[in-house]
């Protein structure tokens, strides 16, 4: 099943998993305002859909997932406080801070700027062995402005996300993964898709609610102390021991059946 959600970008359902496919092949997925848009406009109603259990994001054609900012899209000239008005009004990568659901950015070829960004906002990033991610944005006279200089610090630590800052270097996906930039890379270009359809499948079929509150405790690990985040976790844990879906577990497990999970 596929919806366009506009020309830019489409969405697919299949088994579980609800696909955001950024639908700009020749222009190597750029971003545009009907990205800005639509993305977050995809998620929250993947988010939404009871039959979703894993949200995958990924781009069209051979070339790469996305080449950051179209450079070609026209805009007059602005002030400072203009460019700042009008970045405030979008802030769409920070669309994926909100997501319930577990995210994939499923990674090829070229992931620049702000298409680097918007991996870097998701819960696993699983690269193509052809993948190569940049923030070159220095290099235009310019930082990045979708989130790259606070979250690739909290994935990777601050003196490799320094060093990639301030030199903009490209990262083959091999050496993404030894840094811990990526969590996976596909044995083959060929099988990437095929590979995350796996991944994802294997992730849906678990209790959702489970699945929502490790990722809620997980992501809150990055802003709580300690204790705070134990109390959470706690919490979290409490609620779950005595839902249906664990109740399903123990049983299957006794009874030697996969479990069945009603997401309650």
């Amino acid at each position: 099943m596929a919806d366009a959600v506009n020309p830019s970008v489409r969405v697919e359902k299949s088994g579980g998993i609800g696909w955001v496919v950024l639908t700009r092949p020749q222009q190597i997925n750029a971003i545009n305002d009907e990205i800005r848009f639509g993305v977050p406009q995809a998620l929250r109603a993947l988010d939404a859909d009871v039959e979703i259990s894993v949200i995958v994001i990924r781009g069209e054609g051979e070339r790469g997932f996305c080449a950051g900012a179209d450079i070609k899209e026209q805009r007059g000239p602005e002030t400072t406080i203009e460019v700042r008005q009008r970045i405030e009004g979008s802030r769409w990568v920070e669309a994926l801070d909100q997501i319930q659901k577990p995210v994939i950015a499923a990674i090829h070829g070229y992931t620049m700027g702000g298409g680097m960004e918007l991996a870097l906002a998701c819960d696993i990033r699983f690269a193509s062995p052809n993948a190569v991610m940049s923030l070159p944005e220095t290099s235009l006279g310019l930082i990045p402005g979708g989130g790259g200089t606070q979250r690739l610090p909290r994935i990777v630590g601050m003196a490799r996300a320094l060093d990639l800052l301030l030199t903009g270097e490209r990262l083959k996906a091999e050496d993404a993964l030894a840094i811990g930039l990526v969590t996976r890379v596909a044995s083959a270009a060929e099988t990437h898709l095929q590979e995350v359809t796996e991944l994802a499948a294997l992730i849906a079929k678990r209790p959702p609610v489970a699945t929502r509150y490790v990722k809620r405790a997980t992501r809150a690990s990055a802003d709580l102390d300690l204790k705070k985040g134990l109390d959470l976790e706690l919490d979290l844990f409490a609620l779950l021991k005595t839902s249906e879906d664990a109740k399903e577990a123990a049983v299957a497990f006794k009874e030697k059946r996969a479990a069945v999970f009603s997401g309650k």
